[in-house]
């Protein structure tokens, strides 16, 4: 080859290298999908909702406030996604039930809970979410067959308001009077006769 003719190949190389590098190039696509969308979580959301396929979040009466101490704690009530005020969730006699996806007491727990609230002239429960994503959460409920009323609460402002051990599963019951009493005797319930004692 003569030396022209290795020019001539150099600077080919060369002009193509220089385009390659100057040529435009899409998102790479595992970037562009690593973070979801809002709208992308909504439609996750949305959809666990109705795979979960909660009851509504218990409201009471107008003139109802529920217990002074949760008066203005204001967490997402995981049926609909709402933001709730969770002393009108709980107006009269109630359970108040503390879980999380990674406790495997609660699990068997709240089903327990839930087949009590199925029954003729149970009183309401609500179940809190904590130390848990509301999606996680969801999902759960969903594959327990569990559709207790349920609300998420990420800053942790009703255990926090109650003074609750961080102790889960964990469970209190709302008195007529609105005091909320904690239930340590079961510490976990294991059957629907154990929560109509405790009730009473």
């Amino acid at each position: 080859m003569s030396a022209a003719a290795r020019w001539a190949a150099v600077v080919l190389v060369l002009a193509v290298a220089g385009v390659v590098a100057l040529w435009p190039r899409s998102p790479d696509p595992v970037d562009q999908g690593a973070i979801p969308t809002r709208t992308e979580l909504t439609v996750d959301l949305d959809a666990a909702r109705a795979q979960a396929a909660l009851r509504p979040c218990p409201q009471g009466a107008p003139d109802a406030r529920g217990p002074e101490v949760l008066r203005g704690v204001t967490v997402t009530c995981l049926a609909d996604g709402r933001p709730v005020d969770v002393a009108s969730t709980v107006t009269g006699r109630a359970v108040v039930n503390f879980w999380a996806t990674w406790c495997v007491p609660c699990q068997e727990e709240l089903k327990v809970l839930d087949a009590y609230a199925r029954e003729p002239g149970a009183v309401a429960v609500v179940a809190v979410l904590v130390e848990s994503k509301e999606a996680d959460g969801l999902e759960l409920l969903a594959k327990l067959g569990v559709r207790l009323p349920s609300v998420v609460d990420p800053p942790d402002a009703v255990r926090k308001a109650v003074r609750a051990q961080r102790t889960l599963p964990m469970s209190y019951v709302v008195g007529a009077d609105g005091v909320l009493t904690q239930v340590t005797d079961p510490i976990t319930f294991t059957s629907v006769e154990q929560v109509r004692e405790v009730v009473g």
